[in-house]
Parts: C-alpha cells; structure tokens; sequence
C-alpha cells in the first residue's frame, strides 16, 4: 500500500488521505471515521501521530475509486488493512465524503522518502560507561573504540577501519557537523570483547545518512571479525555557528569573511529554514522545481552544519518576498556551495513564491535547552524566563530571573529558540500576574540580543556585574511563544529602499494627528501653522496564512471616518 495526501487549501501535513490499491489511487469515506483512523493513516504517511480528522471532502473531492468504507481503527494497528473496514473497494459513498487527516508535524525516526531522513539520537558506550549525546558531540570518534547505538538500546553497530572506503563527510553530516577535525578530547580504552555488525562500508561522501552508502553484514560470529582491523572511527569538527568563543569573535570571523550570499529565513529552529540567496545585491529566493536532499545537504554544509535531513517544497517554511533568483538547482552534493551547482535562471512565469524551496539541516546537539526554563504561565509557551549561570566545569548550576529592563522582541526571538517553542509572539517586562516560584533571584541582565543567537548567554548582557532598577519578581522577563510564524509578511527591504525625511506642514496632519501618529510633542504645535519632520517609507504587507479576517469589532459598529 502506497499513501499520499492531497487536496488544496493545506499544509505539509493535512490533507484528503488517497491510498494507491491495485494499481490505482483512491480514497477513503469518513463514515464512522475516528481519531484512531487517522493515527493509522499518519503513520503510513512517516508523521508519529494525528492531531485530527476532517469530514465532508474538507480538502476537495478526490477522483477515481473509494477504496475503503466504515474503517475502524483502535489506533495501534500498524496497517489500515489491519482495520475493521467493508472491504477494499466496498463503498456506498460519494467524493463529497472523502475523509482528511491533520497529521502532528513531527517524522517518525527512520521514517524515508526522497526528501527526507529522520534520525535516531546517538550516544555512544565506553567501557561500561554511556557518554550521552552532548559529550559524544564535542568528542565522537576521539575515543579509541567508540559504539554506536540507537537511544533505545538497540544492538551496538560497528565497523572495521581496516575495510571502510570513501568520504567520512557522511558520517560527520550525519551527527549535525560539517567537516572533519580531530578536537582535543581524552581517548578511552575499551577492554570488553568486541562485537563487530558491518565491514566494507563505501561512501562517496555525497550521501545523506550512512545507510545510502554500500555496506556488508558479517554472518555469524561477530566477535571473531575483523582480525586484521580495529573499529571504524570518526571526529567532527562544529561550524563556526557552533563554535567556541564569544558572539563578539564569531562577529569578526563573519566580517573577514565577508558577507554570505545564503542564509536560511522563517525557520523556528536552528539550521532550517526557507534557503535565499544573494545576488546582485539582493536576496531572493530559490524555487522547488527539482529540489532534493543532495541540493538541501549542499546548503546545510555552506551554512557549517551537517547534511540535510529534509528537502522541502511548497514553501514549507512561509514565501518570501523579492525575486526568485534560481530555478532547477541540481547540485552533485560534492559542491562546497550551491552557487557551484548546475540551475536554470528564473523567469517570472516559471515559479511563484508558492513554490520556494526549504531545509531543514542535522545540527549537533548542544545542550543549550537545559540552560533555560518558563514558569509562572498557563501553557508551556508561555512564562517567567529562568536560566542557569555558573554551570562550569563540576559546578552546579545557579537558576535564576533575568531582568525585564531593556527586554524586546529580539531578545524573545532567542529564548523561543533555545527553549525550543518556536516563534516570538510577545515580550514581557513586567510579570507579577504570572504564578510566584520559589526562585525570586535575578541573575542576568543588560540582556541585548541581535536575533540570531542559539542562546541567551550568547547576547550581550552585564554578566557577574548585575544592573536592574527593579529586581523584583514581578519585573522580570517573560516570553510568549508560538509555534507558527504569522500571516502577515512585512516587506522589510522595502521599507529600508523608500525611507526619506520629510518635513510637512501641520495643516496637512490633521488625520495623522487624530491617529496619534505624531509624536506627543506635536500637541504643543501652534496648530495650523508650522511643520513637523516625518520618517516616511512605502510598505507592502502580504497575507500568507489561510486564517478568515476577523477584525475585533463586528460591522454594525463601523462608522466612516474623513482620514480614511
């Protein structure tokens, strides 16, 4: 059994549910359809779980034949045809009741399809010590026998050195890093017997994850293996978005470097995003036709993070605004940058916004979430903002408030990130009506964030040297955070393309002033005589989202008004 979804207006992950039986596609009635089905049906689809179901051909109506009817599903089925059902092809329906699922936008580990590649967690055991993910990032490899294995305990993978062929940049791209480097960590010795699974394993270096490349298993006894070899080992050395030091250092590494012509926008997380580029001194972005994983990885590895675990299309992470500068992009995945890959210039009638193209990338596990923590709110998306200072080498950390002067949407932006609950929505200075926790303690602040930073700590802030007027509870910083972007897109490069000074006379303010769009010095003006100075720009805002207008007053209450 094949499954896709299908149907308009959705999203990646919601749609009519059409299942390819016997050499055709179809689809599915809604009669007597439950959350259960859907479960079912998500995971057919590589999702972990639904969310929902819709009836009454929400998403359009399919064509061609109504596979199945009356399904039933308790939910741990791990096929639909393993459900109650009238029988394949069995139906008194008609397209009008062709059944949707909204699918939890999370893959399932393992999960593939041509444009994605969902990983397991790795950690690696020494001896008989389990070095968790974070140690194993800064130091896979370095240790002399180091195995891998799946989070859930699944048997040790080895492999031989002795016989393994090609490029490592699959096995570093894999772990979130970008290219290889042996980092000064401790090696360790592992005195247990040995147990080897794969040999032979050959990359060409421009696969994605390391069960593309070509490999054998060894038959039988795996701890006689390998006789003239010893265990395959790899060391990864973080981009420099990862790397150590100071925001201030990394700054001037950029600035030597001289500007990026990529960069990854719209994305709630780390290392994904909608991919633009930069020519003729303008960003644009890249339109979907033939975007794939090889072309995705190439970008990941530009920008210094792993390979790419997901190629996305459809504007997965929202449309941008501006040109769309390339089309057709097919890179090799032996590319340093993507402006080395083949593509096809675009033309305005090739492609739309509707179509620009995404990633999301492997990036190193860093540990940054389990400096910072919300309390206080009535959601995990909102909250007071708490984070550990002092956890150095053996300490423990000392958890603390961050003081709310000086406290914006940028700052917002970065804890969002760190904490892993995607996009700002608002920021709080003062939160005495949020829930009191037993710690009352500020430890940070001056905190001034560009918006780009992976964690707090990384903004600038006064560090030991503590400055807060008001160090009380209820004048700390608090975050609201969401986990979808919203509709509403400003066109920024034309806001900064148009912007003038001027100075216009007060009787042509009237409007402005009843809108209080003048300063509030502007009320001490000898009205209508003088002239007030104005920062004046064009705007364009789009509407991306497939939410209903609701303004806040119903049209009764409308009344007309000269200014507008």
């Amino acid at each position: 059994l094949k499954f896709r979804l299908a149907g308009y207006p959705r999203k990646h992950n919601e749609g009519r549910v059409e299942v390819f039986y016997n050499d055709e596609w179809g689809t599915i009635c809604d009669d007597d359809f439950t959350l259960g089905n859907a479960h079912v049906l998500c995971r057919h689809l590589g999702f972990v779980a639904a969310t929902g179901w819709a009836h009454s051909a929400k998403y359009g109506k399919g064509v061609g034949r109504i596979w199945l009817d009356n399904v039933n599903c308790a939910g741990g089925e791990k096929s639909i045809g393993d459900c109650k059902h009238r029988g394949w092809g069995n139906s008194d329906c008609s397209h009008e009741e062709d059944a949707g699922v909204i699918c939890k936008d999370e893959r399932i580990p393992g999960f593939k399809d041509s444009n994605v590649i969902e990983v397991r967690k790795l950690m690696a055991r020494v001896g008989s010590t389990t070095i968790p993910q974070n140690i194993l990032d800064g130091c896979l490899g370095v240790a002399l026998h180091v195995t891998l294995e799946t989070a859930k305990g699944a048997q040790p993978v080895r492999a031989a050195t002795g016989r393994v062929a090609g490029d490592t940049s699959t096995a570093t791209g894999l772990t979130g890093f970008g290219s290889e480097l042996l980092p000064p960590c401790r090696l360790f010795t592992e005195r247990q017997q040995l147990n080897y699974r794969l040999h032979s394993v050959s990359c060409k270096g421009t696969e994605v994850h390391l069960s593309m490349c070509t490999f054998e298993f060894y038959r039988g006894n795996g701890s006689a293996a390998c006789g003239a070899g010893m265990p395959a080992v790899v060391s990864c050395l973080p981009g420099p978005i990862f790397a150590a030091g100071n925001a201030h250092k990394r700054k001037q590494r950029q600035q030597q470097q001289g500007q990026p012509r990529i960069r990854l926008k719209g994305g709630a997380k780390v290392g994904e995003g909608r991919v633009e580029v930069l020519k003729s001194s303008e960003w644009g972005t890249i339109c979907d036709d033939r975007w794939n994983l090889l072309s995705a990885s190439v970008v990941c590895r530009e920008l210094g993070f792993g390979s790419a675990k997901e190629a996305l299309t459809g504007a997965r992470m929202g449309q941008g605004t501006g040109p769309i500068h390339l089309n057709e992009v097919q890179c090799q995945g032996t590319e340093k940058s993507l402006w080395s890959c083949p593509f096809r210039n675009i033309t305005q009638e090739d492609c739309k916004h509707t179509e620009d193209a995404a990633v999301r990338c492997n990036i190193p596990y860093m540990g940054y979430e389990n400096l910072i923590r919300l309390s206080g709110g009535q959601s995990r998306f909102e909250g007071r903002v708490k984070v550990a200072v002092g956890a150095g080498e053996g300490d423990q950390p000392r958890w603390g408030l961050v003081c709310g002067e000086g406290w914006g949407t940028l700052e917002v932006m970065v804890a969002c990130r760190q904490l892993g609950l995607g996009f700002t929505n608002h920021g709080l200075q003062e939160t005495w009506y949020w829930d009191a926790s037993n710690v009352t303690e500020m430890v940070m602040s001056g905190v001034k964030c560009a918006g780009h930073e992976m964690s707090l700590s990384h903004c600038q802030h006064h560090g030991a040297s503590l400055s807060c007027r008001n160090t009380g509870t209820r004048f700390a910083a608090g975050v609201i955070c969401s986990e979808t972007a919203s509709d509403l897109l400003l066109h920024a490069p034309l806001v900064q393309e148009t912007a003038y000074i001027e100075d216009r006379p007060l009787h042509m303010l009237y409007c402005a002033a009843e809108e209080n769009c003048l300063s509030s010095s502007a009320r001490l003006a000898n009205w209508p005589y003088g002239h007030r100075r104005l920062l004046r720009f064009s705007s364009q805002i789009h509407n991306h989202g497939r939410a209903d207008f609701r303004p806040k007053a119903g049209r009764h209450s409308w009344v007309w008004h000269e200014c507008h």
